[in-house]
């Protein structure tokens, strides 16, 4: 396998949106495999909700049944915030190319990721439609309909936008959560 796409994020919670993006990146027949990377915790944030170990059982589960999927556990075990950039120079070891999906909600501050000079040239990226965010024509765009954000679950968990598979357990920790 020569082509990667690698979907990073925090997935605090994970949910239908994200399910969404990967079975939309298994229709481009040019990515040999995906790599869903959950974060130990965000470069741009500064806690988490549902533990980094929790959060990739949760991703595991979820993707088990999807071909040419990996969840990877190389953040998480990293222990601390990590770069695009450095989980794209490690897969760079094993992988001839690699796409870079991130949601087109985070467009607007891509150039202040770090070392994004860098980055650019080592992926091409590949944007996932959000809330009517504009994608310029340079990037290579999925479409994907769900109106749903792991911040808005945070708040308001709704089992209706989690994946099937474990929906109820991530619903009963976010409702915990939210009742302390």
């Amino acid at each position: 396998m020569k082509t990667v796409a690698l979907y990073g994020g925090s997935f605090d919670p994970p949910h239908i949106g994200h399910e969404a993006v990967v079975k939309a990146l298994q229709k481009k027949k040019f990515i040999d495999k995906i790599i869903i990377m959950p974060t130990f915790l965000n470069p741009f944030k500064s806690k988490f909700v549902a533990p980094a170990s929790l959060r990739l059982k949760w991703l595991q589960e979820i993707f088990s049944p999807f071909q040419n999927v990996l969840v990877s556990d190389y953040e998480v075990k990293l222990g601390k915030k990590t770069p695009s950039i450095e989980t794209v120079e490690y897969l760079l070891q094993s992988y001839e190319k690699i796409y870079l999906v991130i949601g087109a909600d985070n467009l607007s501050s891509l150039s202040t990721w770090y070392q994004y000079d860098k980055l650019q040239q080592k992926v091409t990226f590949i944007i996932a439609s959000r809330n009517g965010v504009e994608i310029p024509s340079k990037y290579i765009k999925i479409n994907v309909n769900e109106d749903v954000s792991s911040s808005m679950l945070r708040k308001q968990i709704d089992i209706k936008k989690l994946p099937k598979i474990n929906a109820k357990e991530i619903e009963t920790f976010y409702k915990e959560y939210n009742a302390k």
